[in-house]
């Protein structure tokens, strides 16, 4: 198959490209800036921004499935432009698609579910690799400082591209909506003590006040709108931010992979200089 991963040089994207390239797949990779994609031999990079419909016809031509993304251009906005992207999709013959779902429904999305593509929503409970927002902190002073302290299953994201892989390749998956999660809920805390164990560093888990956490937020340049979105999941969390669900393993037929085995992969990261 022939299979276009827009946003490829993306957390997840990265993964789909690599983890499709090595199954024997034709993978075109749409990005930006191709040359400084940094994408595997063998892949086709493309120029273009799901933001500007115009760049776009050439990276659809000839493909037979495509995961999408709902945000472009250089911001993390949602894209407006979900119907023209999805009927561009349609004419180029594409037959199945994915797509990274956010906290609610895009343009993209409802595109997709009015389409006659066969299509799967990817949503993910929360990346592993929010973690790297502590990798500052920690290398400067051995501490993570936050207020949430509520358990969160969160998945790694190779295992998001696995069941986008799936649902890309195999029959069966067509008009579904997969909720991804890791094989374990943790704290903040117990992500702390995981990744000191991966580092080989002490590492000390600091709960903040809401004054501080707004403190923390800012400082990462959010408004205050987003400041204040972050106190009130910090401390009202969803009920089901805990909840462990087998769909990685039952779709791709492999264990989920750990944030011990994430924490590994990324810890020097994590390390102070010396």
């Amino acid at each position: 198959m022939r299979i276009l991963v827009t946003g490829a040089t993306g957390n997840v994207g990265r993964h789909l490209v690599n983890q499709l390239h090595e199954a024997g797949h034709e993978v075109r990779a749409l990005t930006r800036n191709p040359a400084n994609a940094g994408l595997p031999p063998g892949v086709e990079a493309v120029a273009g921004d799901l933001s500007d419909i115009g760049t776009l016809g050439g990276a659809f031509r000839g493909v037979d499935a495509v995961h999408l993304i709902t945000f472009g251009g250089g911001g993390h906005g949602d894209l407006t432009n979900g119907a023209e992207i999805v009927a561009l999709a349609e004419r180029s013959g594409v037959r199945r698609a994915t797509v990274l779902g956010g906290w609610s429904p895009t343009s993209i999305e409802s595109a997709l579910k009015s389409s006659s593509l066969a299509w799967t929503i990817l949503q993910p409970r929360e990346f592993m690799g929010n973690a790297l927002e502590w990798a500052s902190e920690i290398r400067a002073s051995g501490t993570v400082s936050m207020l949430a302290a509520f358990r969160s299953a969160v998945v790694h994201e190779a295992d998001i591209a696995s069941v986008g892989i799936c649902a890309l390749t195999e029959d069966g998956h067509g008009g579904r909506s997969y909720l991804l999660t890791g094989p374990e809920a943790l704290t903040p805390e117990d992500r702390t003590r995981i990744l000191a164990n991966a580092t080989g560093q002490d590492i000390t888990f600091v709960k903040l006040t809401e004054d501080g956490e707004r403190g923390r937020l800012r400082g990462y340049g959010y408004d205050e709108d987003y400041v204040e979105f972050g106190i009130q999941l910090a401390a009202n969390p969803p009920d089901e931010a805990g909840v462990v669900l087998p769909a990685v393993e039952t779709i791709t037929g492999f264990p989920a992979r750990t944030f011990a085995l994430w924490a590994q992969e990324n810890a020097e990261q994590f390390r102070a200089a010396h």
